[in-house]
């Protein structure tokens, strides 16, 4: 049949693998609030320890307490 080739349903790897990686390490979700402590009199970025990250997603909100006093912009959770 020439209507069902191989090649129409390529478009398919692509959502397929999105969806593989959704299941696999969690949907994203991004950086909302964030608490610190000043390690100096600096007052810039550099000089902040982060205690409290919270992160929004579809999946509600991901509250975490970091050990370096480091928060990243973006967390994969459930």
């Amino acid at each position: 049949m020439p209507f069902l080739r191989p090649t129409y349903l390529l478009w398919t790897v692509a959502p397929a693998g999105v969806l593989t990686i959704w299941m696999t390490i969690g949907a994203p979700h991004f950086i909302w609030s964030y608490s610190w402590r000043e390690t100096n009199a600096r007052h810039d970025f550099s000089s902040r320890y982060y205690v409290r990250c919270t992160y929004v997603g579809m999946g509600g909100n991901i509250t975490e307490y970091p050990n370096d006093g480091r928060c990243g912009w973006i967390r994969f959770g459930r």
